[in-house]
């Protein structure tokens, strides 16, 4: 649960760290100047923009809100595609390109794994029915199919005149 939990704190802060990485790692690692422009105006808004779409897709949902801990299948998603990022940083021009495909993939999975998780928290459940019309309704309770005879014992109270 505490890995869970670490993540659920993670999300929001992951938005800032994993852009500014990216900069920082291009820099560190001789990226070259027209590379600094891409960095700039598209994979650093990018990644902070898709890591808040997801970060607030995860908070969306109760469960979430309940217990402060993200569900195992976003510890999953968010390890491979945090990893991604983060081996981006790491510029090398032999392996950049398709790690960067492989992380875009991957980030989109992400976000379809999300709304699955939302949308499967959110549905209504067998309880509820619907008339024709779309009004909701719950359904009445099942009556027993054998009504059971019970013996009843009343016992009266005795009453007594006031004290004077």
């Amino acid at each position: 649960m505490w890995l869970r939990r670490a993540f659920f704190g993670w999300l929001i802060p992951a938005a800032f760290v994993l852009p500014l990485w990216i900069l920082v790692g291009w820099g560190v690692f001789n990226a070259g100047g027209w590379a600094f422009l891409w960095v700039l105006f598209l994979a650093i808004p990018g990644v902070f923009l898709w890591q808040l779409v997801l970060t607030l897709l995860v908070r969306a949902r109760g469960t979430v809100r309940a217990h402060r801990a993200v569900s195992w299948w976003d510890v999953l998603g968010f390890t491979v595609w945090h990893g991604l990022v983060i081996s981006l940083g790491f510029f090398n021009a032999a392996w950049w390109a398709p790690v960067m495909v492989v992380a875009i993939l991957v980030g989109v999975g992400l976000f379809w794994l999300e709304l699955w998780q939302l949308w499967s928290e959110a549905k209504p459940s067998r309880l509820i029915l619907h008339t024709t019309d779309g009004v909701a309704y719950l359904a009445p309770p099942q009556e027993p199919a054998e009504a059971t005879v019970q013996d009843v014992i009343i016992v009266s109270e005795k009453q007594r005149p006031p004290a004077s």
